[in-house]
């Protein structure tokens, strides 16, 4: 018994250590580490060509979608007019 009682205080021991060191501040450096936040003027146009992206197949297959209701109308009217 008196092994695990050893084994079980120095494992305590470990994690104490270990999160007692992590509460610790990285030392400050004088150089920035993030890099500098793009222009306005560079996300503005990235942000724009991902509208437009997204918006010219959208536009086309609203195109497609009129296309298909036209010619399920005229489906219709067909199948109206040949019914007795």
């Amino acid at each position: 018994m008196k092994r695990r009682g050893g084994w079980l205080a120095m494992v305590v021991g470990v994690v104490m250590v270990g999160l007692i060191s992590c509460g610790h501040e990285a030392p400050k450096t004088s150089a920035p580490s993030a890099p500098a936040a793009p222009s306005k003027s560079v996300t503005d146009s990235t942000g724009q060509a991902i509208v437009d992206s997204i918006k010219t197949p959208l536009d086309k297959s609203r195109e497609v979608e009129g296309t298909l209701e036209k010619a399920a109308g005229k489906t219709a009217d067909t199948i109206k007019d040949a019914a007795p």
